[in-house]
């Protein structure tokens, strides 16, 4: 193996030691060494970074953006031990992805959701996609989160979830509403009626008794909301926007009642399994009806706004 290819290595393990995935870097960055070394060179340079980036030449400028992007984590690892290594700048590609605007659920769309679950055959399918799409509409889990849950993780006498190596490799407890410690027992209690030998840890079932994929909930979810008569455009509702819902809806609910939000913020991201706070901030600006809430605050704290 190289010396590049070994950094790569090396910088893909530690990486991944501080909890980041690192999918797309894993399977695109041994191609960018690959072409490094094509072209007789042994360290990085701004000029191969950016020929790299920009294939294939039909693709959007974004993806060729997220290349360089790839690239240039890479790159500032690596020059941390050779400086002849060239760091390509942000500027090469300035595009920015706009972040969609989510699709905010009502309690009507979450009610026809869950009604249409039950057109889903077998005799486990249509339990199980009504409690995961309930858990995650009651909670704001994320579906990687709920289908990566295991029997062990739901702690019924203490009304909680625990969520083990989620993102960033951060795990937390999820309070549970005694309602939703109601819904998954009596899951639970189908579950084991109907499976019989347990195959799976998995708190979630598929119709086989194992756990659920990713790309089969994404698909059974399209045709649940086709079915549930959700607006399909201009863009279809996310099981995502699930999460966003249940953020925006909380934060209407704590200005509705006149509560300080300032400080529960934080408790809200630490819920919700954020980062920080900022990336929970993002939510005030996801719902018109937040904005004039928050304005109107504004406005009884500082007289008429001009």
């Amino acid at each position: 193996m190289s010396r590049l290819g070994k950094t790569l290595e090396d910088y893909l393990s530690v990486r991944r030691a501080l909890g980041f995935k690192l999918q797309r870097a894993g399977m695109l960055l041994p191609g960018f060494v690959a072409y490094v070394e094509s072209h007789g060179s042994t360290f990085i340079t701004t000029e191969l970074a950016l020929q790299w980036a920009m294939q294939p030449d039909d693709a959007a400028p974004y993806w060729w953006a997220a290349r360089l992007g790839l690239v240039r984590g890479f790159a500032k690892y690596v020059r941390g031990f050779d400086p002849r290594n060239e760091v390509p700048s942000a500027e090469l590609i300035p595009y920015r992805k706009p972040r969609s605007t989510p699709y905010l659920y009502t309690d009507a769309d979450i009610r026809a959701l869950l009604e249409v679950c039950q057109r889903i055959r077998g005799p486990l399918g249509a339990a199980t996609y009504e409690t995961l799409f309930g858990l995650l509409a009651a909670t704001g889990m994320r579906v990687g989160e709920a289908i990566g849950l295991d029997r062990c993780d739901f702690k019924e006498n203490e009304a909680l979830l625990v969520v083990r190596h989620s993102k960033f490799n951060k795990s937390r407890e999820v309070l549970l509403h005694s309602t939703t410690v109601e819904a998954l027992r009596a899951y639970a209690r189908k579950r084991n009626r109907v499976v019989g030998r347990r195959r799976s840890p998995s708190f979630f079932l598929s119709q086989a008794g194992t756990r659920l994929f990713s790309q089969n909930v994404w698909q059974t979810f399209a045709r649940l909301r086709k079915w549930a008569g959700l607006p399909l455009r201009p863009r279809p509702p996310r099981i995502h926007d699930l999460r966003h819902s249940f953020a925006v809806h909380t934060l209407l609910r704590w200005y509705r009642a006149g509560v300080d939000v300032e400080p529960r913020i934080a408790a809200l991201s630490t819920y919700l399994g954020h980062v920080s706070p900022s990336t929970t901030y993002w939510y005030l600006t996801a719902a018109p009806e937040l904005m004039g809430l928050a304005a109107q605050r504004l406005e009884d704290a500082q007289g008429e706004l001009p």
